[in-house]
This record gives C-alpha cells, sequence and structure tokens, in this order.
C-alpha cells in the first residue's frame, strides 16, 4: 500500500509527522511525504536545506519531496503568512504533477498549524479519487486567534469556510483531543467522520539518561520544557516565580526556545530573578530524559483567554507523563480534566499564579514524598493511551479500513 503523507513540517524537525512516516515503512507501507523546507521554530532554513539544496531526499526509507517556503522569520506575522501560503500554493503544484505521475491508495495530512497545509492533500485526494485522513491537532480559524492574535472578521470567516470544505472532503477526521469532536460537528454534518487518534510521545523512561546537559541549579527544580510561544502564558510564569522569590529553595528551569525566548531573558533581568529562573535554550529530544529526570516538578501552562485553547491536551503533558513526572499546571479545559482524572499532578486555573504558588506552598513542598508518587500515576495513563505502537496500529487499521471501502 503507497501512503502520501503532506505535512508541512517534517524531519529534519520534530514533528509527530516524522513517527507516522517512518512507522509506516516498518510496517510494509511505501511512504512519500510532501513536506516544506525545514525551519521550525527559528525561523530560517536549516544548515545545508535551502531553494537549491536537499528538495527531494530519502530517510529511512521515506521519500521526501520539499516544495518551496519562504522562512517563517522570527515574530513577524507577515512572515509567517507567507511562509504559510507559499507551501500551500508550491505544494499544490508539486501535489499535481505528483498525481499525474504516481499512484497512491490514501493521503493523510497531519494538521496542527497551519491548516492550510490541507491544500495539497485535497487536491490530490480530489485527482487521485483516494481517501483522506486529516489529523486535527489545531482548531482553525480559532487558532489563529489564540496563536497569532488575528481578529479580522473578514479573514477569519474566510479560513473557516476553507476549513469546512477540508472537512466535507476528508474521509476521516482523526481528532487530537476528544473535546474537538462537538465544536467540528457544529461546522456540518461530520459526526460520523470524526475519530479519537490522539497524540502520543516517545518513551522517555526507555531513552539513555546521560546525554551531556548543562550544570542545573540546587534546590527545588520546576521545569518548563518545549514551546515558548504566545501561547503558554509566560507572564503567569514570571509572576509566579517572582511571588515565591524570597524562597531561595525553589528553582524556576525552562527549556525549549519561541517566539517569547528573548522577551522571557529581558523579563528576567527587570524583574531581578537571575538566582530564580533559569533558561537553557532549545535541546533535542534524547536530551529530555536527562532533564526530566533532573527535575522535581514539571511545569504546563497555557493561556485561559481563547476557548479553542480550552480544548487542547498539550503535547508536552504527554512527555512529562511519559518520563514518570509529577505536574504542576495553570490550565483550564481538556489538560486540567486530564490531570485531574490520572491524578498526575496538581493543577490551578490558567494564569491564577498566586494559586499555584500557594499549592507549591501548602501541598508539594509539606509532602514531598506523596508529590513524587503522582508521577507514577500519569506514567500508568501513558502506558495504556498514549504509546507510540498502540497510536500507529490504530492508524493502520483506519487506513486498511478507508481503502477498502
Amino acid at each position: 500500500m503507497k501512503i502520501l503523507i503532506v505535512s508541512q513540517n517534517f524531519w529534519p524537525e520534530s514533528f509527530r509527522s516524522n513517527d507516522i512516516a517512518f512507522e509506516l515503512v516498518k510496517r510494509g507501507y511505501k511512504v512519500d511525504v510532501l513536506a516544506g523546507i525545514p525551519d521550525y521554530p527559528e525561523g530560517v532554513y536549516y544548515k545545508g536545506y535551502g531553494v537549491f539544496s536537499k528538495r527531494i531526499q530519502i530517510i529511512n526509507g521515506v521519500k521526501i519531496y520539499r516544495a518551496l517556503s519562504i522562512s517563517r522569520g522570527q515574530n513577524k506575522k507577515w512572515r509567517l503568512a507567507l511562509n504559510y501560503l507559499s507551501f500551500a500554493f508550491f505544494g499544490s503544484i508539486w501535489a499535481f504533477f505528483m498525481s499525474l505521475f504516481k499512484n497512491y491508495d490514501c493521503v493523510i495530512v497531519h494538521a496542527p498549524s497551519p491548516v492550510t497545509q490541507a491544500l495539497p492533500a485535497l487536491l490530490v485526494k480530489k485527482m487521485k479519487r483516494i481517501p483522506l485522513l486529516s489529523w486535527v491537532l489545531d482548531l482553525w480559524p480559532e487558532a489563529m486567534q489564540s496563536g497569532a492574535g488575528i481578529n479580522n472578521k473578514y479573514i477569519l470567516s474566510i479560513v473557516d469556510e476553507f476549513v469546512k470544505f477540508m472537512y466535507s472532503n476528508s474521509d476521516k477526521i482523526l481528532i487530537g483531543s476528544e473535546e474537538f469532536g462537538p465544536i467540528i460537528s457544529k461546522k456540518g454534518d461530520f459526526k460520523k467522520k470524526i475519530e479519537y487518534f490522539p497524540n502520543w510521545y516517545d518513551d522517555l523512561l526507555i531513552m539513555p539518561k546521560n546525554y551531556p546537559i548543562p550544570k542545573l541549579p540546587e534546590g527545588f527544580i520546576i521545569m518548563l520544557a518545549g514551546n515558548l510561544g504566545i501561547s503558554q502564558n509566560l507572564d503567569a510564569v514570571l509572576q509566579a516565580a517572582l511571588e515565591m522569590k524570597d524562597d531561595k529553595m525553589i528553582k524556576w528551569v525552562i527549556v525549549g526556545d519561541g517566539s517569547k525566548k528573548n522577551w522571557i531573558d529581558e523579563s528576567i533581568i527587570a524583574l531581578n530573578l537571575q538566582n530564580n529562573v533559569f533558561t537553557l535554550g532549545r535541546f533535542p529530544l534524547e536530551a529530555m530524559p536527562s532533564f526530566f529526570k533532573a527535575a522535581d516538578a514539571m511545569l504546563l501552562t497555557l493561556s485561559g483567554e481563547y476557548s479553542d485553547l480550552k480544548l487542547v491536551v498539550p503535547n508536552r503533558l504527554q512527555s512529562y507523563m511519559a518520563a514518570a513526572r509529577p505536574v504542576l499546571a495553570m490550565i483550564d479545559g481538556a489538560a486540567a480534566d486530564l490531570i485531574l482524572k490520572t491524578n498526575c499532578g496538581y493543577s490551578v486555573n490558567a494564569g491564577d499564579y498566586k494559586s499555584l504558588t500557594k499549592t507549591i506552598r501548602e501541598k508539594v513542598l509539606l509532602d514531598l514524598n506523596s508529590f513524587e508518587k503522582l508521577g507514577t500515576n500519569g506514567r500508568k495513563y501513558f502506558e495504556k493511551n498514549f504509546q507510540k505502537e498502540n497510536c500507529i496500529n490504530n492508524l493502520c487499521e483506519i487506513i486498511a479500513k478507508e481503502v477498502a471501502n
């Protein structure tokens, strides 16, 4: 069976589309990927990649075709929009010619932001008359408001119509959060197409834990790992650190990069938090077991301003569960519900840094042994629901059913 995966971001960028492609090849599928030129998250093309470099590659048995995409740049909305639109345009040209000269049994679109990357996949579906599986990990146009601050009603309306078109032409709508179902169903008669297909995470407990990492500060380490963007509500994190500034035992360690990284560094100096908050930058996945092992608590935050973010279970929560680390969260909605359901940590409302600091003082620090054990609860849930092998096996069953229909 031959599969085409359309994903603007692909290896060497770290996205779940990588896992799908490489795992399907291991199971005997022939897989092509239509992707953009890698530039996430720094906003510049990766070294060795460009307009005239590595446009077609074979990695781990997967053939990758890289459509031209203008690099996303840093912290400029117009540049990000060009990045999204350029891949949709040039990706569609590639998709047209690939459809003329290649045969596929199924096309899968990996659809976190941007939703515009679905356009080449829709073209292949129409030309080849094959099933389209859309894996929806962000709700659009809602994500445009929460992630980029776009509130132009005309633009939002156009994107909403495109999203409805995508859903209408998808044979299956795979949703990363169960809470997405009712929202998507409001856009049309899509209920029978929707199937829960959660994100997964690499099993950090079976990965080596000896990757060299910087020396961490001594004390009780609360670690935030992952993308540092607008949605992460990082102002509340710094306010929590400021609230506990006099507690020399508490150290806040931030691992990752993103559009707010420079702002965090500047704010640490402005608030005189150099002895409390430490930013370490971005590290590869292989380093995460070493970092997580050194942390006493893992921090999860999201803005509570936008309704779509309340429906999301961030991938970093699954990574925390995979590492069997207890969680502290300032978050609303689905993620908060999952933390409560699994009893893998403590959660307060999004942005409520005062309640978070109170929880740390009155629950965590007063009974460190009990808090540490909460991580085991998260690990048990991860093993049952978020193991990569189980998720890919489920995807193979879905593909087989759709191709057979």
